[in-house]
């Protein structure tokens, strides 16, 4: 067969367009799978959801979202964990993640050296929640309630050890009260449980929350901020009412594998940067109450060693025995 050149133009245009149409294909073949291990429906799964359509976009893949829920937390990160640190699974945590080692008697890992941190995004409020049977409609009217009946009341959280168990446990000090602490696995089940009755009170991120506060299945007692929120302003501190010492906040934060390139890291972190400075993400995260201060991967490498020591001394006072 006699080649021409314009045969030889012809060939190099198929093959180059065969070369694209394989890259295409192959992009087109990526997703970022984020593995929250936290139920459907918690606060960190509502933030994500809210903003994946955002992170897809500053990502340029399709974002998945995989909800391993278990043990607090350690079922999830440790799926997340195992995989290839290549930027294509990553996980959001909470304050739960730095409480893991004083817990758990042993871990599947450790939740800072076997992580590679890319940001703290931000913090979530935490309200106390009653069940509209409980005659409370606020801290003081709860605080006599609990002094009248000693353990006659019984508290939520969404399992042993977690921050809404701490955050439950660390009212009652304040107060010097006492209630019967019964743990679910993850937070829908104790929603569902709080809504029915089955449970009286217990402390919530307000995103996982809000809908119920609005049709009144639930009654808000107090938020844990420093400040009352702007997304939700009829809610008193619990400073307000008497209890100055009560202030906790939830927080959320991105991760990865241990041995994440920089490159990676970097990208990623520009990402979120980018979808968290949208006008929609802005203004879903507003109606959210959270607040949005994206961190440096260094201050957030920084921030988990301290949270781990902050949190063993909240465990310790808290007495939460060890699994």
């Amino acid at each position: 067969m006699k080649h021409t050149k314009a045969g030889h133009a012809l060939m190099a245009l198929m093959v180059c367009v065969g070369v694209l149409a394989s890259s295409a294909h192959a992009q087109s073949d990526k997703i970022t799978k984020f593995i929250l291990p936290v139920a459907a429906g918690s606060g960190v799964d509502t933030i994500m959801r809210a903003s994946s359509k955002a992170l897809s976009g500053a990502l340029g893949t399709p974002v998945v979202i995989d909800n391993q829920p278990g043990a607090g937390g350690v079922v999830g990160t440790a799926a997340m964990i195992k995989s290839a640190p290549d930027g294509a699974t990553l996980s959001v945590v909470s304050n739960n993640h730095v409480i893991f080692p004083s817990v758990y008697k042993s871990l599947p890992f450790d939740p800072i050296n076997d992580i590679t941190p890319i940001a703290v995004m931000g913090t979530t409020p935490l309200i106390l929640v009653v069940n509209p049977k409980v005659a409370a409609k606020d801290s003081k009217e709860l605080v006599a309630l609990l002094k009248a009946r000693p353990d006659g009341l019984n508290y939520a959280s969404s399992g042993n050890g977690t921050i809404l168990h701490l955050a439950a446990e660390m009212f009652l000090d304040e107060a010097g009260v006492k209630a019967k602490h019964i743990p679910y696995k993850g937070v829908g089940p104790m929603i569902t449980d709080l809504l029915g009755g089955q449970v009286d009170f217990g402390v919530l991120a307000l995103p996982s929350i809000q809908a119920h506060l609005k049709s009144g299945a639930l009654r808000a007692i107090g938020t844990s901020s420093k400040v009352r929120l702007t997304a939700a302003p009829d809610i008193p501190t619990f400073a307000e009412q008497g209890l100055p010492n009560y202030i906790v906040d939830g927080w959320f934060a991105v991760i990865g594998p241990k041995n994440l390139p920089a490159t990676e890291v970097k990208r990623i972190h520009s990402a979120f940067t980018a979808a968290f400075a949208s006008a929609e993400v802005k203004e879903s995260m507003g109606k959210q109450g959270n607040s949005i201060t994206i961190s440096t991967p260094e201050a957030a490498a920084s921030f988990f060693k301290s949270e781990v020591d902050k949190y063993a001394k909240l465990v310790k006072k808290a007495g939460v025995k060890l699994d």
